[in-house]
Parts: structure tokens; C-alpha cells; sequence
């Protein structure tokens, strides 16, 4: 069908119930601990076949099943202090099966750490993965979009973190977290762009509410639009949850089938107290509820209605607009971000060659305050701005506010520069975004 298909495997702990790997070894250790319960045995007595039981079934899944990709669940919960990680054993073995096989198989880490060793290659003292999921992005554009500031949206809801999360993957890069109460992450610095994963939304980022909201529920229509454009002219390989490309508004709840009566109970109790710390006042639904888990299913029929049809034709024409100009993807070309005091952003994506702008190169402008802004444009003689996608567009729910054209007035400016005193400016309503092209 032409599909890659992924696999989210997990071995940084086991659910709470129905393992018995303990029976057959020692598969965990009392060194660590997780959120989840016990941490398996990667570094203590005995680690050497747990190591290659998990080594081996994920050369399983990519020999047997034919999977294109794995998905390893928070790596922070995988405890190893060997000189050689877990996850660079892992990552060396399945790549050589998968060339053994005459494959590409991709391994994507989901981690907080913001540790660029994760992706870096092996002849660099790396763990050789392909990806890794870079949350600041995420934590940047939810906490400016809704205002949230409770748990770890505390570090962030400035504009100035969503123009870095647009320049690096990691907004937080040895800098002081508030939330953390110290120092956290490490530069990216040389790093292919394609290595980081982003979302405005996934499983953990709504399922973990208390009450499972989504994005969309949350904001109204224009955020939400902005959401998906910042999402997808970001310089990263973009993630999208399922139902975020028209709108889904049922919840994504979190539920669970657990057949001791006893942890069913120790579970509604922890969701209880965790939402507490976070300071959500709202009723969290019952995990073990028949009704949490079908209200949390998708409603397809949305599609093929307003304005759920719109949402979705936004996130079509942009994935369309991403493949059809390269200018959009990973690593190609430059990318210079501005920022502006009146709350808007602007993407500069230009070819390579650094001696000067070349007509096919691509301007995303984000308004992202409440009000309408004037938004500069580099300034050049003799050259018009086209614009390719806005996010204000009737066709997609918006009212058709920024202009098609835009043309220079005079020249002199620094086509590196978007500020000036000459630049022309793009009226934009509040909430939006547009792309533009630079024409001959």
C-alpha cells in the first residue's frame, strides 16, 4: 500500500499487571526505579541476557513482521550506566539487519533529556538512532496558544520559545528550567534538522490531561490553524495525532481494562492525585469505565462536515504544499527566524547558497498574538511576493484578510534582513499564518 509502518515498542518497564518475566530471570533491578514500577536490568548483575532479550525482539519485529521503523518509548526510563548504552547496542544491531535484509528501518527515540547524543552517530560517541522526539516545540506552541502555564508549561509561553523552537529542536539546551529547579538539556548544534520529531499534539500530550481534551477544544478555530501551520513549515519531521487533521473534538482519555480490583482502585487514585499537583480542578473520568474508553474513540463522519471538512482541507493543501516545495522539508537549505515585539514570526527558508536570495525561495509569517499585525518581508527592488497558503483563507474557515501580492517599493535593504526601514509589510489578522514566494 506504500505505507511505512512504525512500531512503539517499550523496554523501559512492563504494565502492572499480567508479566511474569521476573519468574524466568532477572529481568529487573532494585537500582532504579520508574514512574511506572520496576526498572528492567540493563547494568546490574546478570543484565547481559536481559540486554539481548530485548536486542533480539526488536531484530524480530523488523525480520518477521517487515517493520519499517521502531518507536522507543521514553528512553529517559532506560537505565544503563555500561560503557556501551543499551541504545547504541540496539541501534548498531538492527541497522545491520536491516541491510543484512537489503532495508531501511528507522529507530526513533521519544525522550525529555533534550541529549543530542541520542542521535548522534556512533563514530561520534553517539547512540546512532535515526530520531528522537523534540517536546520543547510542543511545550512551546500549547503554553503560547492557550496560556497554560501549570507543570512543565512553567518554562515556557513566551513568543521567544516558539521563534527558538523554530531555530533549534531543544529550547531548553543547558539553560535553568523553573519547572525542573535546574540546568537542562545540551545544544543541537550540527545535528540534521530530519533527526527531530514534532507535534502539536500526540497520545501522551492529550491522553495525560485530566480530562483528555485536545488542542482544538481548548483554542479557538484561528489558534488551532495556526497550530497546524507552525506544526508543518517547521524545520522538522512533523507528527500528527490522530483526528488533529479535521478537527476531532471527542476526548482522548485515558483507560484501562486492568482485572485486579485492587489496582483498578490504586489506579483511579493516582490520576486523582497527579492532576492535583498539576492544579486541574476538573472531574478526572474513571480509567476503568466502559464510557471513558468509547467516548474516546474517533468520529470519521466530521470529515464530511463543516467545519471539520475545512480543518481538513487546511491540513491536505499544507502536506501537499511541504512535498511540493522542497524549500519546506528537513534540512533543505537555510533557515533564518525573526521575531518581532508585536507578537509575530518570521521563517525565512532560502536555497543553499548563501551569497544571495534566490527567487524560489519561501517566507512563513506567523501572527501570534491577538491582534492584527504588520509583518516585514525582506525587501528587494523589482520583487513580488506571492503568497502560496494562509491559514486566514475562506476555504479553510478563515475570512480572506492578507493580500495575494506583495511588492517591494525600493531597494537597499539586506536580503538577510527581514527588518528595515523600507521592508513591506503584510497586514495579517490575529491567529494566522501565511507562506509566501519570492517571484523572478
Amino acid at each position: 500500500m506504500g505505507l511505512g509502518v512504525i512500531l512503539d515498542v517499550v523496554y523501559n518497564h512492563v504494565g502492572p499487571e499480567g508479566n511474569y518475566l521476573d519468574a524466568y530471570g532477572p529481568y529487573f533491578t532494585e537500582k532504579y526505579s520508574t514512574p511506572w514500577g520496576r526498572a528492567i536490568n540493563y547494568d546490574d548483575a546478570d543484565s547481559e541476557e536481559v540486554r539481548r532479550f530485548v536486542i533480539e525482539n526488536a531484530i524480530y519485529w523488523i525480520t518477521e513482521y517487515h517493520a519499517d521503523g521502531l518507536r522507543l518509548d521514553a528512553v529517559h526510563g532506560i537505565y544503563d550506566f555500561t560503557a556501551r548504552h543499551l541504545l547504541e547496542e540496539l541501534s548498531c544491531e538492527v541497522h545491520t539487519q536491516a541491510e543484512r535484509l537489503g532495508r531501511t528501518v528507522v529507530i526513533i527515540a521519544e525522550s525529555d533529556l533534550n541529549d543530542p547524543r541520542i542521535v548522534r552517530p556512533v563514530e561520534e560517541y553517539g547512540f546512532g538512532l535515526d530520531g528522537q522526539w523534540a517536546d520543547d516545540f510542543h511545550h512551546s506552541v500549547h503554553a503560547l496558544l492557550t496560556g497554560e502555564r501549570s507543570g512543565y508549561y512553567a518554562d515556557f509561553g513566551a513568543l521567544d520559545d516558539v521563534a527558538r523552537a523554530l531555530r533549534e529542536p531543544f529550547v531548553f539546551d543547558g539553560s535553568y528550567s523553573v519547572h525542573r529547579r535546574r540546568r537542562h538539556g545540551r545544544p543541537s548544534a550540527g545535528l540534521p534538522r530530519r533527526r527531530f520529531v514534532v507535534a502539536t499534539q500526540n497520545h501522551d500530550q492529550v491522553g495525560n490531561r485530566a480530562t483528555g481534551d485536545r488542542l482544538c477544544t481548548l483554542v479557538d478555530p484561528a489558534r488551532a490553524r495556526l497550530a497546524a501551520a507552525l506544526l508543518l513549515t517547521s524545520p522538522y519531521v512533523p507528527l500528527i495525532f490522530m483526528g488533529e487533521e479535521y478537527g476531532e473534538t471527542n476526548p482522548f482519555q485515558y483507560f484501562v481494562d486492568h482485572g485486579d480490583p485492587a489496582l483498578v482502585e490504586a489506579t483511579r487514585l493516582g490520576r486523582r492525585r497527579e492532576f492535583e499537583q498539576w492544579g486541574w480542578a476538573a472531574e478526572v473520568p474513571d480509567p476503568s469505565a466502559t464510557e471513558t474508553f468509547k467516548g474516546s474513540k474517533l468520529d470519521w463522519d466530521k470529515c464530511e462536515r463543516e467545519p471539520h471538512s475545512r480543518v481538513l482541507a487546511l491540513y491536505r493543501d499544507l502536506i501537499a504544499l511541504r512535498r511540493e516545495e522542497r524549500l519546506l522539508r528537513p534540512d533543505e537549505g537555510r533557515v533564518t527566524v525573526e521575531k518581532g515585539d508585536e507578537g509575530w514570526i518570521a521563517q525565512l527558508r532560502e536555497p543553499g547558497d548563501p551569497s544571495h536570495v534566490r527567487p524560489d525561495s519561501l517566507i512563513c509569517l506567523y501572527n501570534c498574538s491577538d491582534r492584527q499585525n504588520n509583518v516585514p518581508l525582506p525587501s528587494e527592488s523589482a520583487r513580488a511576493w506571492t503568497l502560496r497558503l494562509s491559514t486566514d483563507a475562506a476555504g479553510y474557515g478563515g475570512e480572506d484578510r492578507i493580500p495575494h501580492v506583495v511588492v517591494s517599493q525600493r531597494e537597499g535593504e539586506s536580503p538577510k534582513r527581514l527588518l528595515g526601514a523600507h521592508a513591506p509589510t503584510v497586514t495579517m489578522p490575529p491567529w494566522s499564518a501565511a507562506i509566501y514566494q519570492r517571484s523572478a
